[in-house]
């Protein structure tokens, strides 16, 4: 049996020493080669596209994943690709999907199960984590328009203040202290920016908020 040529993509380095021992433990994968952003991977496919799947990570500098898999679909049409990432938030779901991933597996997936998913995306499945399916199907069955959406995002001044501290990897203690509020009402603050942002953590805020022009 030929075996299952693969990239990995991703912007950190120890993430993809992780898949790598992961990978390593089935001798049907061949890694062919790693890239640190879409960019990269766009320019060493044109070298090599004989490849049969790539796992995707989503936020990398230069060209994130899901512009790089609509490219990656668009030239190269028979490459798989499984977005591989800690993010499972509803928006990076729709967006991959309408991207043209072929799966979505969270990072934390143990080695047995992303062997078995790699398997089931090449005979024409879609592999995804329990978790990630559940929201697929609710955004099936309730479809949101994400670009409305994030025409309407609106913060007050002091959340962009707070945003901005955050975006320059400050502690709560130290962003209060600059602001002259307690941890407290920063805590607040970050809370009612996860929530108008509806994301989960201070990468996804700082990235939403940036890509939005709110900071």
């Amino acid at each position: 049996m030929d075996k299952i040529k693969t990239v990995i993509v991703d912007d950190n380095s120890f993430l993809i020493a992780t898949v790598k021992e992961k990978l390593s433990f089935f001798e049907d994968i061949d890694l062919k080669f790693t890239a640190a952003n879409g960019s990269e991977l766009i320019s060493k496919l044109n070298d090599n596209h004989n490849i049969d799947l790539i796992l995707m990570d989503i936020e990398m500098p230069v060209l994130n994943g899901i512009e790089t898999t609509e490219l990656v679909n668009r030239k190269y049409p028979h490459i798989k690709i499984i977005m591989l990432t800690v993010f499972d938030n509803d928006e990076h779901i729709f967006n991959a999907i309408k991207a043209g991933a072929d799966g979505y597996l969270l990072k934390e997936i143990n080695a047995n199960d992303l062997h078995e998913g790699i398997l089931e995306t090449l005979n024409g499945g879609a592999a995804m984590t329990p978790s990630i399916a559940m929201k697929t199907l609710k955004l099936l069955r309730n479809p949101v328009d994400f670009k409305n959406q994030e025409d309407y995002i609106t913060l007050s001044e002091r959340e962009i203040q707070v945003l901005e501290q955050l975006s320059k990897g400050l502690s709560y203690s130290l962003i209060a202290e600059n602001l002259f509020l307690s941890t407290g009402t920063i805590r607040k603050h970050i809370e009612n920016i996860y929530r108008k942002l509806q994301v989960h953590n201070k990468l996804e805020a700082v990235e939403k908020a940036k890509r939005n022009n709110l900071i």
